[in-house]
Order: C-alpha cells, then structure tokens, then sequence
C-alpha cells in the first residue's frame, strides 16, 4: 500500500470583505486632522516713487585720466593663455614704440608697445575704429580703458 501524504494548500485567513475595509477608510477620514484655514492678510500696499528732480542728480563720473595721457580706446577681450589685449582703438594713432597705459576696476599698468596685429597680420600704425592685439605685461580685462602717453 502506498502512503497517503497530504497536500496542504495554501488559504488566505486575513482576507477580510470589501464593505469592512470601506467603513475603516471611513474612520480614518474622519478622525484625519483638518488643516486650519490661512489667515487672511491685508496685502502690502505699493510704494510710490517719486524720481528726484534732474537738477540733483549727478552724471555718472566720467573716468579720470592719468596725468600726461589722452584715452584712445578700450580693451574688448583679453586672451589669457596669450598674454594678449584686444583694443579697439575710438581716437589717435598708435604705432609700434609708443607707451600705452591699461587702467581698469582691478589693473593699472603702464608699458611700451613692442607689436600690434590686426587679423593676425603684424602692423606698424594703428588707426581710429580699428580693432587690434597687443602682447601686454599684466593682466587685462574686459572694458579696461587704454590711454597714451602724451609726446
């Protein structure tokens, strides 16, 4: 005679009917603390300004140039791994030779200009509106002014 084993299979004891889970959600609604309503605030109110009258406001301060000097232009890009300044030149002629003074918020500078290079092409003489390098000593930056040393 062979053995009779039993199989168990597996029942689900816990399984508790869908009305009963409904009336638990139910009370957890209820008994859930109720968030205060905001208190309401007056709003702030606008601030009007009033613009002061053009007689008592100044004009921006034009910069100041170095004593013996005369502002020929501006420093657009500087190339740091270069040592290069990107000048663009508003008034006067440079050449190769003259000292040029670099005065910005952080450098103040002065040096003599060994070459200049317009489009990669090394030039003697610079003219007004023309945009060139020049290898400088020190560190420029963007919108230091350039000046000239008067001759």
């Amino acid at each position: 005679m062979a053995s009779k084993t039993k199989i168990k299979t597996k029942t689900k004891k816990n399984k508790k009917p869908a009305a009963k889970t409904a009336r638990v959600k139910k009370a957890v609604k209820k008994t859930a603390v109720k968030k205060k309503p905001k208190a309401k605030t007056k709003p702030t109110p606008k601030i009007k300004r009033i613009a002061a009258p053009a007689a008592t406001m100044a004009p921006p301060a034009a910069p100041v140039a170095p004593p013996g000097t005369e502002r020929i232009g501006v420093v657009t890009h500087y190339y740091s791994h270069l040592s290069v300044a990107i000048v663009k030149l508003e008034t006067g002629n440079i050449r190769a030779g003259d000292v040029i003074h670099i005065k910005g918020h952080t450098s103040d500078f002065t040096q003599p200009v060994e070459s200049m290079e317009i489009d990669h092409v090394h030039v003697d003489e610079v003219r007004p509106g023309q945009s060139f390098g020049v290898r400088v000593q020190e560190h420029a930056r963007e919108h230091d002014v350039v000046y000239k040393a008067k001759a």
